[in-house]
């Protein structure tokens, strides 16, 4: 059954203001302010959106699916120019909540703005709570972000920001495709997105009231969201990336429906699933029935993603905190069986990155074990190190498992 995606809420809720009106602004975020009654302002650098966004005051939102399509437009819209920060701060003057879906690398550049619409807020005597729920692929952003916005706020209004702006994170699950020119068709504003939309969010970061937003779930402890999505989406999504371009796919719906990618990808997804269960003394049976929502998901054709694009990156997607090696050290330190994790591992020893080539030269210059003991953060004596390396050598050299 397809979403119904009209408003749900008419009644006038006030303003929203969004930083960013990319995949996640527009496909997501947006989406879900406009449906719960707010005049949606969104914050753009890219001047044909502001533009395009200002003249619609809407745009076009496509729920694409194996079982059909569903279009709608997202209503009540408008866009300021993101390079013109006192244009931003008197948005933020009189918002009720705020948005960012902008990338980690971007929020240093939107603070200045943030700040000074707090600042002019406060001098207008406007001392209602608000709260920015964070849509950010960033470990503890709520923090990053509030010593950001800090740094540059004077006095008094130091101790404003602790008492009346809540920095919420949120973990986003939707799956937003890359847009070309034949999926626009036409309309620069149109995006195409996948059914599911809830947004959990941290109930514990909010100040005051928690703002009703259609399907928002404030959630605590919200540490199990993080783990979720990063451990077992994103993770699960690597995996497919690294393990379907091994088998010479291009899509990540070929690599999902390829019962040799699917048997390690999804037995790794499992693995993280049971050590988060672990780790927070919880029931594993929704996380795994989250496990097996994702691979139909993941299957999706519509969404078109690609190998590439999912996989590339490997500096981050391979660093200590992140997708792979994360959910490694959790698995190890909860005691929980991972050798589909470690076999996706060295799979992204093997990826072709076209965004990096970083990971490919250290392997040229030094071998894969300068990798995993360098950019993995793996201890020499680790026994994971020697089993990457096997499974390494293994799937360079076409050996089957044994």
């Amino acid at each position: 059954m397809m979403t119904d995606y009209s408003i749900v809420d008419s009644r006038p809720a006030g303003k929203a203001v969004q930083f960013g009106a990319g995949s996640i602004g527009r496909g997501f975020i947006g989406q879900l302010f406009s449906q719960s009654g707010y005049e949606v302002v969104f914050s753009e650098v890219d001047p044909r959106l502001v533009e395009a966004l200002n003249a619609a005051r809407s745009y076009p939102l496509r729920v694409v699916s194996e079982n059909g399509d569903l279009e709608s437009e997202v209503r009540n819209v408008r866009a300021v120019s993101g390079l013109d920060a006192q244009a931003v701060a008197r948005e933020i003057a009189d918002a009720e909540v705020v948005g960012t879906a902008v990338g980690a690398n971007i929020l240093p550049r939107i603070a200045p703005a943030l700040a000074a619409g707090l600042a002019l807020r406060w001098e207008s005597g406007n001392e209602a709570p608000l709260n920015v729920i964070l849509c950010e692929n960033l470990v503890d952003a709520d923090r990053a972000f509030r010593s950001m916005v800090a740094d540059r706020l004077e006095g008094a209004d130091k101790d404003r920001l602790t008492r009346l702006v809540g920095f919420v994170r949120a973990s986003v699950g939707r799956m937003v495709p890359v847009m070309t020119d034949d999926m626009r068709e036409g309309n620069i504003l149109r995006v195409w997105v996948e059914e599911y939309d809830h947004l959990p969010v941290d109930a514990e970061g909010f100040v005051g009231p928690i703002p009703s937003i259609y399907n928002m779930e404030p959630v605590a402890p919200f540490e199990l969201y993080v783990q979720r999505k990063l451990y077992i989406h994103n993770m699960g999504h690597a995996a497919f990336s690294y393990l379907g371009q091994l088998r010479g796919h291009r899509y990540i719906w070929e690599a999902a429906g390829d019962p040799a990618v699917v048997r390690v990808a999804a037995a790794a997804m499992r693995e993280s699933a049971r050590a988060i269960a672990a780790e927070h003394g919880v029931d594993a049976a929704p996380l795994l029935a989250h496990v097996e929502e994702l691979l139909g998901r993941f299957a999706n054709r519509k969404l078109g993603d690609t190998i590439e694009r999912v996989g590339r990156d490997l500096p981050r997607k391979l660093a200590p905190r992140d997708r792979i090696m994360g959910s490694l050290e959790l698995c190890s330190r909860m005691g929980i069986a991972h050798e589909e994790i470690v076999e996706a591992l060295a799979a992204a020893l093997l990826f072709d990155d076209v965004a990096s080539t970083s990971v490919r030269d250290q392997i040229a210059a030094g071998g894969p074990r300068a990798v995993l003991t360098g950019l993995c953060g793996m201890r020499p004596e680790d026994p994971d190190l020697a089993r990457a390396l096997d499974r390494y050598e293994s799937l360079r050299s076409g050996r089957p498992r044994p």
